[in-house]
């Protein structure tokens, strides 16, 4: 398994990528974006998966201790690059049109010119990865200090976080969180420090869902489903729909109903609701399933990386894009709140499709210089005797 786990890892991600470029084909057709010409989000998203690939092909040639190096530069730009999300507050405030940052569907969480934006959030979680991993690859022996287990690594991971939550980007800033934590918990920081951390968290969480009444009403939209369905539940309720429409053979590629103006945002952040209507039980149950293995894949290829840095890095990328695709689903089938995260490598977007191949490409670095034993160089691990009784 493990000398073959990027050969998994790649299938999982062309399955996942084909089954997202199908499933724009067949939604993107009555989106606003495409409005029925040519399908228009098709040949976008299909233009990013070019420079993705591109990305991706990079990435993986590139020695991921490379990434070690350049960790600082790295969190700086990310740093920069969320804070230029604010310019948008800032032109506002002053009375001037914002230059680089725009706002989309009420959230300004984007940086580009015209039609070229990126979000800076999807990119800075990798950058975050990277930092925490090198800090924790670095203070190996003190990683139980207060100093070198909290304190700092959660200067790091706290400013990530709150650039992001700045942003009213609770989705994001919960993954971000979850993730350095998971890197955290993995090095050996303390089960207090953590406790600490966790803590804080959900504090902050709390305080920004009470102080967003937008974000309060997502919340108990999820226990009362049907009483929201009119308003902040739509996408929700409609999304239930969508998968008892399909029931176990799906209504057929192309088929579905709920993509009819019903369900907003069905070719982004609810397009797996999509895959239950027109591919049924067995489409949710395969789209799980390639997730479930680049999970083991990349986790295989983590365990075997030749250092600590490339264990934690493996780690945080595989962890990142498990829990996305685990919050999406969560979201869509309203066991979750609201929380506006694409499903990776499905959901239609080019900023969120280019940060997980930049993720596949290091997975793919990181088993190239795998040390991969074999049963016979593995001294401690004996065979079992069988025991056979003595007559």
């Amino acid at each position: 398994m493990a000398k073959r786990s990027v050969l998994f890892l790649l299938l999982a991600v062309a399955l996942l990528i084909g089954l997202g470029i199908t499933m724009l084909a067949s939604t993107s057709f009555f989106t606003l974006d495409g409005g029925g010409e040519a399908y228009v989000t098709v040949w976008k998203q299909a233009l990013w998966l070019g420079v993705a690939l591109t990305a991706c092909v990079i990435t993986a040639l590139v020695d991921y201790n490379r990434w070690n190096h350049w960790r600082w530069y790295l969190f700086g730009v990310a740093s920069v690059g969320l804070l230029l999300c604010y310019e948008y507050h800032l032109a506002k405030l002053v009375g001037y049109e914002p230059l680089i940052a725009a706002r989309v569907n009420g959230a300004s969480r984007w940086i580009g010119f015209g039609t070229m934006r990126v979000q800076p959030s999807e990119f800075a979680k990798i950058a975050l990865i990277i930092a925490l991993a090198g800090w924790f690859a670095k203070h190996e022996a003190l990683e139980r200090t207060l100093k070198h287990g909290l304190l700092l690594p959660g200067l790091i991971l706290g400013s990530i976080v709150a650039l992001i939550g700045g942003e009213v980007d609770l989705g994001n800033g919960s993954v971000a969180a979850a993730v350095g934590a998971g890197i955290m918990f993995v090095a050996g920081t303390r089960f207090l420090y953590l406790g600490f951390i966790g803590g804080t968290g959900i504090a902050a969480l709390a305080a920004g869902i009470m102080f967003a009444p937008n974000r309060f009403e997502r919340v108990m939209a999820v226990f009362e489903l049907e009483k929201y369905k009119d308003g902040i539940g739509l996408q929700q309720w409609v999304s239930w729909l969508a998968f008892g429409s399909g029931g176990l053979s799906g209504r057929g590629l192309g088929e579905g109903r709920m993509k009819l103006s019903y369900l907003p945002e069905a070719h982004t952040d609810f397009i797996f609701p999509m895959v239950g209507e027109e591919l049924g039980l067995w489409g949710v149950l395969g789209t799980v399933g390639a997730f479930v293995v680049l999970l083991f894949a990349g986790m295989c290829i983590s365990s075997y990386a030749p250092n600590r840095f490339g264990k934690l890095l493996g780690f945080g990328l595989t962890f990142l894009l498990s829990l996305e695709a685990l919050l999406n689903m969560g979201v869509t089938t309203a066991l979750l709140p609201n929380k506006g995260l694409p499903l990776p490598f499905v959901s239609y977007g080019g900023s969120s499709l280019l940060a997980a191949m930049v993720v596949v490409g290091i997975l793919i670095n990181i088993h190239r210089q795998g040390v991969h034993l074999t049963w016979d160089q593995l001294p401690v691990i004996r065979r079992k005797r069988r025991w056979t009784p003595q007559l």
